[in-house]
């Protein structure tokens, strides 16, 4: 059976924009991407609201994703593949970053992958890099307005040049979902139902053209 690990936040959660709770298993995108791939697949869902790339959160500290990536790779070895959806909660005005410091983070998630897996499991898994959806412009009529502002829409737009050279410097599979996807009209931060949907038809597709069932 392959593995793959989904490691990213509110929106590999499957949060839902209109009341703060989760889609269903087969509505966000691990789960309809288990549906896609069948039984020889294993899709493990680690979505977490909030989490960051390496950047502590100044009021909820334990959403740096770096401090969990280890134990999770850990628990769910031996992994062959990691999809990598992180950077938009790094947009929030408390870390004060560029697109590009954000995809540096998630370099140094990618370099952690490589090099963990390669001492706990004996191999790399490849590593589906996915430059964020987009933040919505309507981000000031958005309930988390005041955490991102407008400066994070422009910025969310440069995303896939920086990680798309992440991608390339560490042989990642590089896939921009705000080609295919955006956030909802009711906060500009999470996705549809319908958003779900097309992101996991097109990873599907990245995963179908790229892994070898193991």
């Amino acid at each position: 059976m392959t593995t793959i690990v989904c490691y990213g936040d509110s929106n590999t959660y499957g949060y839902v924009p209109e009341t703060g709770l989760r889609y269903p298993r087969e509505v966000r995108y691990p789960g309809r991407l288990q549906i896609l791939l069948g039984e020889d697949y294993a899709v493990i869902e680690e979505g977490c609201n909030g989490r960051t790339t390496i950047h502590d959160d100044p009021v909820d500290g334990w959403k740096n994703g770096l401090d969990y990536l280890k134990p999770c790779l850990n628990s769910h070895k031996p992994v062959d593949v990691v999809i990598l959806m992180l950077g938009s909660n790094d947009l929030k005005a408390a870390f004060h970053l560029s697109a590009k410091e954000i995809a540096d983070g998630a370099a140094v998630l990618v370099d952690v992958i490589r090099k963990f897996t390669e001492e706990k499991q004996g191999f790399i898994p490849q590593i589906i890099l996915v430059s964020p959806p987009e933040i919505g412009a309507g981000i000031r009529k958005s309930p988390f307005y005041g955490a991102f502002y407008e400066e994070a829409v422009d910025e969310s737009k440069k995303f896939p040049e920086y990680y798309r050279a992440v991608a390339e410097k560490y042989g990642c599979i590089f896939f921009n979902a705000a080609e295919y996807i955006e956030p909802s009209e009711t906060d500009s931060l999470h996705l549809t139902p319908e958003g779900h949907k097309v992101l996991a038809e097109k990873l599907f597709e990245v995963v179908r053209e790229n892994v070898q069932k193991g």
